[in-house]
Parts: C-alpha cells; sequence; structure tokens
C-alpha cells in the first residue's frame, strides 16, 4: 500500500513548505541512470558527493544500486517517508512519477526535465496536466526545465542539481530563471570568493514563483541580500509588493535584480504617447525603484553590489573619502562618484592637522588624498585611519597602484587593520592582476570587498545609498482617495465599444474625476460652433470629433485662436470640408468648441493596462516635447501622495515646474492631485488600456492647470 501520511507542513505565506525543498530529512531522485557525465546520474551523485546530511535514495527501474546505493523500482517501494523529490525522468512520463509523489504523500518536488511550456504547445499541455496533480496532492514544484536547488547550509549541505561543484558557504541568495546562466555564474562566483546561501533555478515557474521564494529568503536566517534574474515577468505587481515587503519593514533584505529584455516588441505600434514609451522595460525600470529592487545591467555589476552589502556595515550617509597613491585614478575615482550621486566629503580641520602629520608635504591632503607613489603601509594605516576617524566621513575607498616601492601585502594587512578599528564601510581597488594577487587575497579573506577599478566600487556604493535612502523612507500614512463620480464614467464606459472614445466622452469621462476641463461643447453645424463660442466668450478653438481620426493635427483637424464669429464659422466650414475630401471614410460626430487655454508648462498625464504589471502611469514633460526627450517616469497605480510627489520630481524637467530663471513656480500641488485621480480612475475601470492627457497645461502656483487634449483607448 502506498504510503498516504499527509505532513503538517511549515510554511511560508503562499503556503510554501520550507522543511521540504531546502532542508529536507529525505531525498529520492527519480529516474537516475548509473552513467556518469548524464543530467540524470550527475544530479543523484552531486546529492551524495555534496556532502548531505539526510538520506538519499535513487529510483531507477531495472538497476540494483546507484554509486553502490541500494536502487528501487518505484518510490512507493520505499518504506521510509520522503520529504523531497528530484525527477529527471523524460517529459513524457513526468506526470506518471509525479502521481506517484503525491501517492506517497511527498510535499515537495522539484523537476529538472525539459520538455514542457518552452517547447511549444503539446509541452505546455503536459505542463498543465503536473500543475493539475500538484494541485490535487497540495505538492510544491520548482521547476520544470531547471538546473535544480542548492542549500549550502553545513547542517544540510544539499546540492540537489546538476552544478558542476557545490558552492561555498555564504550570505548570499540567487534565484534564476535561467538554468544555464546559474552554470556560468556559479563558476564567476567561484574564481572571485563569493559564497551562496540558497541557490535555486526555477524554470518554468509552474509551481514555485520568484515570490514564494523571496518570501521564504526574507524569514532564511542563513540570507542577507537576494540576486534575482528574471526573463520574463508574468505578475510583475504581485513581484512589485513582495519585493515591498522584503526589503522594508522588519528585517529588511536588499534585492537585486537583473530582468533582461530590455529591448520592447511592439512599442512602435502603439497609437499613444503612453503606449509607445512604456514597454515593459521603462515600466520595469520605475517600478523596480519604488519597491527597493536594486536594477543592474550585468552578473558583475550585480556581485560587486551583493559583496559590499554582506561584508560591510551600511553607512550612514553619502560622503566619500578617497586615499590613493596615484593622482590620475583618484581624479577617475572622484569623477565616478560624482556621476553616480555620491559626495566627496569636505575634512574637517582636525583631519587635515593629522594628515599633515603622516604625510610628505609633498602629499595632498584634501580629499582625494595622494600618499604619493612611494608610500608604504605606514603611510596608508595613518591616512585611511585619518579619514575614517573623521565626522564628515561616512565611507572610504582604498587604491594602490603596484610601483617598485610599494610593499603591497604590507598595506593589505594594514588597511585589514584599520578596518577592525572602524564600523564605517571600506572599498579597495588594487588595480592591476599579477602584481597586487597577493594584496588582494588578504583584503578578501578579511571580506574587505575589492574591485579592479575605483569607478566599479563607486558604482556598488551608489546602489548601497539607494538601498539607505529607500529604507529611510517614512511610512506613508493612509489617506482618502479623491472623490469621484464612478456612475457618470460607467454609463459612458460600460456601453461603449472598444476603441477611442470620442474626445467629449473622454473630456466627460475625466471631469466626473475632477480633472480640470474647459468648458467645452460638441457642435453640429457651424450656426451651433458660433453660438456657443459667441456665449463661452472669444478666442475661440475647433477641435473636429470623429472616431477614424486620432491625431487631429495630421489632418487639419485643429482650429486655434479665433477671435470672432467669422473666424469660428469660416474656420469651421473649411474644417468639415478639407476632411471630408481628405477622408472620405471619416465619419465627422461634430466639432467641439472651447475657448483657447492661457500658456502655461505643458505636461503629459498618461496610463496604460501593462500586461505584466496591471494599470501604471506614466508622468513626463508633455506637448510636442515628448517623444523627443522622452524625459518621463512610472509607477504602479493606485499610487500614494507621496509617490505622486515623486513622480513629478523625478522627471528632468521638474526644473521648469520649480520656476528656473525667475519663471515662477507652476501648480505642483494640483498636477499631484491630477496623478491621484488619473491613478484611482484607471484602476475602477479595467477597460481603460491606453490613456493620454497631453497636454495639462499647467498655470502659476495656485492658479490651477487645463486639459488640453484627451485620448482614451478601450478594451473589448
Amino acid at each position: 500500500m502506498p504510503n498516504t501520511t499527509k505532513y503538517s507542513v511549515e510554511t511560508i505565506p503562499g503556503g510554501y513548505p520550507r522543511d521540504r525543498i531546502f532542508n529536507p530529512k529525505s531525498v529520492a531522485v527519480m529516474g537516475v541512470t548509473p552513467t556518469p557525465g548524464t543530467v540524470p546520474y550527475d544530479i543523484f551523485y552531486n546529492i551524495l558527493a555534496s556532502g548531505y546530511k539526510g538520506v538519499l535514495y535513487p529510483v531507477a527501474p531495472g538497476k540494483r544500486s546507484i554509486s553502490a546505493v541500494p536502487a528501487y523500482r518505484y518510490l512507493t517501494d520505499i518504506e521510509d517517508d520522503i520529504d523531497l523529490v528530484v525527477i529527471v525522468f523524460p517529459a513524457n512520463v513526468v506526470a506518471r512519477a509525479l502521481e506517484q509523489c503525491g501517492e506517497k504523500g511527498v510535499k515537495g518536488v522539484i523537476i529538472i526535465s525539459a520538455g514542457f511550456r518552452e517547447v511549444g504547445p503539446e509541452g505546455e499541455k503536459r505542463e498543465e496536466e503536473i500543475k493539475e496533480i500538484c494541485a490535487k496532492y497540495d505538492i510544491s514544484l520548482v521547476g520544470p526545465n531547471c538546473l535544480g536547488v542548492i542549500n549550502t547550509d553545513p547542517k544540510i549541505m544539499l546540492n540537489a542539481s546538476f552544478a558542476r561543484k557545490m558552492p561555498a558557504e555564504g550570505r548570499i541568495a540567487f534565484l534564476s530563471q535561467s538554468g544555464a546562466l546559474c552554470t556560468a555564474v556559479l563558476d564567476y562566483a567561484r574564481s572571485r570568493n563569493i559564497g551562496f546561501s540558497k541557490f535555486v533555478s526555477f524554470g518554468n515557474k509552474a509551481g514555485v514563483t520568484e515570490m514564494g521564494l523571496l518570501d521564504y529568503l526574507h524569514q532564511d536566517e542563513q540570507t542577507d541580500v537576494v540576486l534575482l534574474y528574471l526573463e520574463e515577468l508574468r505578475d510583475g505587481r504581485a513581484l512589485i509588493e513582495t519585493a515591498r515587503r522584503v526589503t522594508r519593514g522588519d528585517n529588511p533584505k536588499p534585492i537585486l535584480a537583473i530582468k533582461s529584455g530590455r529591448t520592447p516588441q511592439g512599442a512602435d505600434a502603439a497609437s499613444s504617447h503612453t503606449g509607445s514609451l512604456a514597454g515593459e522595460d521603462a515600466i520595469c525600470e520605475a517600478v523596480f525603484s519604488e519597491a527597493g529592487i536594486i536594477r543592474t545591467n550585468t552578473i558583475e555589476e550585480l556581485f560587486d553590489t551583493a559583496i559590499m552589502l554582506t561584508s560591510q556595515p551600511m553607512p550612514k550617509g553619502d560622503r566619500l573619502a578617497i586615499v590613493t597613491n596615484a593622482g590620475g585614478p583618484g581624479v577617475m575615482a572622484t569623477d565616478a562618484a560624482v556621476d553616480v550621486g555620491l559626495t566627496i566629503a569636505r575634512f574637517q580641520p582636525e583631519t587635515t592637522k593629522k594628515l599633515k602629520a603622516s604625510l610628505p608635504a609633498a602629499a595632498n591632503m584634501k580629499n582625494p588624498v595622494d600618499v604619493i607613489g612611494d608610500a608604504r603601509s605606514d603611510r596608508y594605516e595613518a591616512a585611511v585611519g585619518a579619514v575614517l576617524e573623521d565626522p564628515n566621513v561616512d565611507q572610504a575607498l582604498v587604491i594602490l597602484t603596484p610601483q617598485s616601492m610599494t610593499d603591497i601585502e604590507q598595506i593589505a594587512h594594514g588597511i585589514v587593520k584599520v578596518r577592525k578599528g572602524t564600523d564605517k564601510p571600506m572599498a579597495c581597488s588594487f588595480i592591476g592582476a599579477t602584481d597586487v594577487a597577493v594584496g588582494v587575497d588578504i583584503l578578501q579573506a578579511a571580506h574587505i570587498p575589492h574591485y579592479i577599478m575605483p569607478e566599479w566600487a563607486c558604482g556598488a556604493m551608489a546602489d548601497v545609498q539607494r538601498i539607505r535612502r529607500w529604507r529611510e523612507l517614512p511610512e506613508e500614512a493612509d489617506y482618502q482617495p479623491p472623490q469621484a463620480d464612478q456612475k457618470a464614467v460607467a454609463a459612458i464606459i460600460n456601453p461603449a465599444p472598444a476603441g477611442y472614445l470620442s474626445e467629449d466622452r473622454a473630456l466627460a469621462v475625466l471631469e466626473a474625476y475632477g480633472f480640470p476641463v474647459p468648458a467645452h461643447k460638441l457642435c453640429c453645424d457651424a450656426d451651433e460652433a458660433v453660438e456657443f463660442a459667441e456665449r463661452n466668450g472669444y478666442p475661440a478653438v475647433l477641435r473636429v470629433v470623429s472616431p477614424q481620426i486620432v491625431h487631429k493635427f495630421d489632418v487639419k483637424g485643429v482650429a486655434l485662436d479665433l477671435a470672432d464669429a467669422d473666424a469660428v464659422r469660416s474656420a469651421y466650414n473649411n474644417m468639415v470640408s478639407h476632411i471630408g475630401e481628405a477622408m472620405p471614410e471619416a465619419e465627422i460626430k461634430g466639432v467641439l468648441v472651447r475657448g483657447m487655454i492661457p500658456g502655461g508648462r505643458e505636461v503629459i498625464l498618461g496610463a496604460k493596462h501593462d500586461a505584466a504589471f496591471g494599470p501604471t502611469l506614466m508622468f513626463g514633460l508633455g506637448g510636442l516635447f515628448v517623444e523627443i526627450f522622452k524625459d518621463v517616469t512610472f509607477a504602479l497605480a493606485p499610487i500614494t501622495p507621496a509617490a505622486a510627489s515623486r513622480m513629478v520630481r523625478q522627471i528632468k524637467a521638474f526644473k521648469l515646474l520649480e520656476g528656473a530663471r525667475g519663471t515662477g513656480q507652476a501648480d505642483i500641488a494640483g498636477v499631484e492631485d491630477y496623478l491621484l485621480r488619473l491613478g484611482r480612475l484607471v484602476v475602477d475601470f479595467e477597460r481603460i488600456v491606453e490613456l493620454d492627457i497631453n497636454p495639462l497645461i499647467v498655470g502659476p502656483a495656485g492658479e490651477g492647470s487645463n486639459v488640453a487634449d484627451v485620448r482614451i483607448r478601450l478594451s473589448e
């Protein structure tokens, strides 16, 4: 009879069984073969050779033993309970193996096998089948199509993967969607003496996702920093919400991520400014920042920052002191530090006195401190110790170039000695390779991060500052969302067909949500247009309304600054006549008439329903400049007042709103309020797939703004 015992599993949010995946007392490998150099054999052998502390069972039909370990024909033949099963059978028999796991009462499974969603429709069917089996038996699944799972905890020592070697123990967890990348990362990390706490390749994410793993690692005592490699985002919003829990609040842990696919596909086909600018990568860049995720471009950058975080204390500020024995690298490091947003510290007079007492007269006592090329260990110790004692210094970067008189080994020992006497973070850059190798080994053995080039150290320090500032952001209090007339908008949107709302309907939607929409009227003949213009006042503006015309200026569908009735009548007739000839297929619903809007700063407020992140907002410099400069930022909707404030201030053109060169401050508070309203609108109505308010013409502070143009596109 199969063992159907149901375990009492310790879980984290989402029901993730931490003990069954990472800390199993027993592991079975299903599909083992006796041939070294094959994935089925290597998986089993890696667990055996890694020093795994539990009990290991090979399931190998037709084989008596694997590597001298007795083999079983079926999983259900094993009398003992099994915590974790690793399946390496071919894809077409994985479902049957998984059924055996369910019958046995197994709660943790890793499917190494490929041949699922990644190979097409037939593979998708197989993947759906294994998901159904996991749901039926309450099995937590890692994979399929993955490298496996590694736990370096000395109490476990589990290498349930086909990585060539067990990595060293460390405080970094690495999560990857790509198994092939994992093997390269492990080899790279070994060359830099980098260790790991956990190492997970989660493959197709048919079961456990990056969110479940992040929640688990948040509570993992062996992990200080989480590194994440992603190729696709199926639920970006869930990732961001999970990341916010991990990176802030109690027991915060940094998340560093690489998201591949920086070149968006299909953006050129979008009709709106927001649609063309808001590719997944652009949104990803902004919302990762809003979740405290540090995004890097390369594996090297990823580990540069991770090493700094796991080996050094968090700095109290961004003020950097640089000590060097060569002027050129010191200047380069200074430029790099300033470029990434670090502050070059100004020393207190007492520090300058200490430096003068310890360094030759030719040395530079200012920051960067140049101890001169003939400096030996005593000079380095004195200079580094002095700057780290300065209250104006938060962290230090020590640079060395190998001269004939440079005692590299002793200098390294001296830096280690100084580091033990301070609670401030430090990094080193011994520039070179062969000559400095001994010194680098000494630094790394003492957990002082080393970088081949000083600018790499500055980049890592800048990432740490981003994490520090993120943690210091105040918790945002609950707030009451802006009031809105949802019924009025529902009456417009619910019966509307897919496509663009007419301009008068789009303006009515904005009015219901409290946007500053000028008085207007949709007119069906020239007399009606003149009548409204007379009542509303001059100068007047005419704008054609047609479902076939999105870009009105391109077809002469806009007339501006009309001074009197004759001008309105003439413009109306000319517009209708011209469009009728140029676009006979266009159905003209009428012409929208309103007054000219006073001048001001032009900004764009946009929204898009993103496939990965859901409702997202965009803000930036508007009008003609939006596509030229692309000076925009993004956030997930809905947003808080603090997030609205950050969005407005993140664009490069914010100085124009502040009142550059005496132009006077614009109505920034009003813009922030409209972003809040827009966030609520697109969350309330999921059919809005793209929305542009471009431009919103922003008046002086306290005088409000006006919507000059709007487009709203609806889904089916």
